[in-house]
């Protein structure tokens, strides 16, 4: 199974940018789904498939009732909407009021986010945006489903020092009071948003501080302070989104992912098909094979909410370019 859970701890440091930079370049099938309580962006800031606006009633939302009856891994896909550039997504909830319509289901939700990566059918990753965790927030109930935490911070010295002190919480919570991880624990790690000149240093420093005070947490990598390359991903901007600094960074990040932890991701999807599989729960969408995504956001084109789809952009079913994603975040 592969759910990665994207969080922050405090402020804003770019959760829901992060995660759409990373399912836009993501080695393979992947459901970007906005699970942040306090509501989603992506049905403000993106457009459909089909040109139009993304429906904010079919999502989080409209799993709900399903969750509550139970919920199979590949009923997930009824409830999924295209991007204009062909990323898949679970749109979030309009705000925080209608959270509790969730209450309770979140455990069910983990397990069914990590148990897309073994269906038969139409097998993904699934890239959780959870925005802010302080407090208790219930999206903190997807991670122990995780296979990796993933704790997204800024570099001042105040950022830095929530982040270590939230991975130790974290890390202790997850493993019974231990900060190692066990057998089916998740990982805990921190990417930094970082200007690129000073990121291999800062990164090294941060993972001593880690390591130093015992949070059981790592540095994975990080990805570019690229305010551009945010507005392109949010199709604000326009421009070469697969030369932006946040788009490079985050190929990066997602090939050191797979390099350490891809094998034991893959072991686990062994359920998987290798062929075009039957598609029972969205007939109206093909359905690509697992793996088929390839990194080269170099055709991505950013739709912007009520317009149409840039030409070449995937509409609905088909294989769409990496850089598949059209809307950012906090």
């Amino acid at each position: 199974m592969a759910l990665i859970a994207l969080a922050a701890d405090k402020g804003s440091p770019g959760v829901s940018t992060a995660a759409v930079a990373l399912a836009a370049v993501w080695p393979r099938r992947v459901l970007l789904a906005e699970t942040d309580p306090a509501g989603g962006d992506l049905v403000y800031r993106s457009a459909a498939a089909h040109g139009g606006p993304l429906n904010p009633n079919t999502g989080m939302l409209s799993i709900a009732a399903t969750a509550r009856r139970g919920l199979v891994p590949d009923q997930l896909w009824d409830h999924v909407q295209p991007l204009s550039g062909g990323l898949e997504v679970l749109v979030g909830l309009g705000n925080s009021e209608q959270a509790a319509g969730l209450a309770g289901l979140w455990p069910t939700l983990g397990h069914a986010f990590a148990s897309l990566a073994d269906s038969p059918h139409a097998a993904a990753d699934v890239i959780a945006d959870c925005g802010r965790i302080s407090g208790d927030t219930p999206a903190a109930e997807l991670f122990p489903h995780a296979s990796l935490v993933l704790l997204v911070s800024r570099t001042e010295p105040e950022a830095l020092a929530r982040v270590r002190d939230r991975a130790a919480a974290l890390a202790g919570k997850l493993n019974g009071g231990s900060r190692v991880a066990g057998p089916g624990s998740p990982m805990v790690g921190v990417v930094l948003i970082a200007d690129t000149g000073s990121a291999a240093k800062l990164a090294s420093q941060v993972n001593d501080m880690l390591v130093h005070a015992q949070t059981g947490a790592r540095v994975v990598g990080t990805l570019a302070d690229d305010p551009a390359g945010a507005e392109q991903l949010a199709g604000r901007r326009r421009g070469r989104l697969d030369k932006s600094l946040l788009i490079r960074t985050a190929r990066k990040v997602t090939t050191d992912l797979y390099q350490q932890y891809g094998a034991a991701w893959a072991a686990s999807a062994h359920a998987a098909q290798p062929h075009q599989p039957h598609q029972p729960h969205q007939p109206h969408q093909s359905q690509p094979q697992q793996g088929q995504y390839a990194p080269s956001a170099q055709q991505y084109q950013p739709g912007q909410p009520g317009q149409p789809a840039p030409q070449g952009s995937a509409q609905g079913g088909g294989r769409p370019s990496d850089g598949r994603a059209a809307g950012a975040g906090r």
